[in-house]
């Protein structure tokens, strides 16, 4: 029997559609991840499952029960679905006990000691057992989030709905989410999430949904998606989310925000705080040495950085206009001056350097694992 069935809904604001005629199934235990560009109609698929967004039309069933037939009781059906949203909302006043407990107490009518019980466990398996007793506004945004995935859970959904649920986290703070969605998926637990990480994706989902076009788009394995997409769409979007790429014009561009780019596609695709670092300190050092290697010409450089989630391999591009340079060949008095260029060459899976004489241009292709 499928936890999930959607057939042909369709939902507009005004006259923008933005789904039309969807139809999904979803099997209990599946866990089905949803990408896609921002505005395509993810949240809005994902919100009408709990019917925060009501359909104009089609049918929506949780098992046997149509959630949109005429006066469906709603209380009862959002008992059956969990749902963490962007934010935590978590209420301010109340201590982080109090904030899952408040609704099993009120709406299952379970007892407070009942209710703290299960609370107590399920703070354990989420690793914050030690703040159950903490106010809101001294935790940090991913106990937030793992204290609203507990408060969801304690009501014991048959289907849990996430959407973005890192979006609003520092990326230090977004393991710690995953992680718990991990410990979700290990348990058989029915999920459909909508995400920006793309790695976590590829890990976690048994099926993968593309949206675009008012609908799914296309659909696949991970494998299918992220490796050998079939459609246009689908192809375009997963080579961005793979693909760094910053143009450099002046001496003075603009280091804290490359770096910052740097660490969130590190974030995103799960490379870990030391590749990362390496990757910030390696391509700063190969951006300054051609930059100081520039006399009078003017600068025009292309940065490129791509993740291969396959060989868990990261590979910087960069083409760098004038005089033939190539720091990899020199001998230098003091390597420490030149730290990333001592990294590269001692870290790198492999360093290509090629000079084009007609276009005057450095390029350099450098693999790190």
């Amino acid at each position: 029997m499928s936890m999930i069935r959607i057939e042909n809904i369709s939902k507009s604001f005004g006259s923008l559609e933005v789904l039309k005629n969807v139809s999904l199934t979803i099997e209990k235990g599946e866990r089905v991840v949803i990408i896609g560009e921002s505005g395509g109609g993810k949240s809005v698929l994902l919100r009408s499952i709990d019917l925060l967004e009501k359909p104009e039309k089609g049918a929506i069933y949780i098992g046997e029960d149509e959630i949109t037939r005429p006066k469906a009781d709603l209380n009862n059906i959002r008992r059956r679905i969990g749902f963490v949203h962007q934010g935590f909302h978590l209420f301010s006043h109340l201590s982080v006990l109090e904030n899952i407990t408040l609704a099993p107490i009120k709406l299952l009518k379970m007892n407070k000691e009942q209710a703290e019980e299960k609370a107590d466990k399920l703070l354990k398996m989420v690793g914050l057992e030690s703040k159950k007793y903490s106010m809101p506004d001294v935790l940090s945004g991913g106990q937030k989030q793992r204290i609203a995935i507990v408060r969801s859970l304690i009501m014991e959904p048959e289907v849990m709905l996430f959407d973005e649920p890192t979006s609003a986290l520092d990326p230090t703070m977004v393991g710690e989410v995953l992680a718990t969605l991990r410990l979700l998926a290990k348990s058989g637990m029915t999920m459909v999430i909508v995400t920006h990480e793309m790695s976590f994706a590829r890990e976690i989902a048994t099926r993968v949904l593309y949206i675009d076009e008012k609908g799914i788009y296309e659909e696949g394995t991970p494998e299918e998606i992220f490796d050998n997409p079939k459609r246009k769409k689908t192809k375009d979007f997963i080579m961005r989310k793979k693909y760094l790429s910053y143009k450099i014009d002046s001496s003075s561009f603009d280091l804290m925000r490359l770096q910052g780019n740097i660490r969130d596609f590190a974030s995103r695709y799960g490379i870990d705080d030391k590749k990362a670092y390496r990757l910030q300190l390696c391509s700063e050092e190969l951006i300054y040495e051609m930059l100081n290697s520039i006399k009078d010409e003017a600068v025009d450089m292309l940065f490129e950085l791509s993740f291969d989630e396959k060989e868990k391999s990261s590979l910087i591009k960069m083409i760098s206009k004038g005089e033939k340079y190539n720091p990899f060949d020199e001998l230098f008095d003091d390597e420490m001056v030149h730290l990333g260029i001592t990294i590269l060459k001692k870290t790198a899976k492999h360093i290509v350097y090629h000079y084009d004489d007609k276009k005057k241009e450095n390029y350099f292709e450098i693999e790190i694992l």
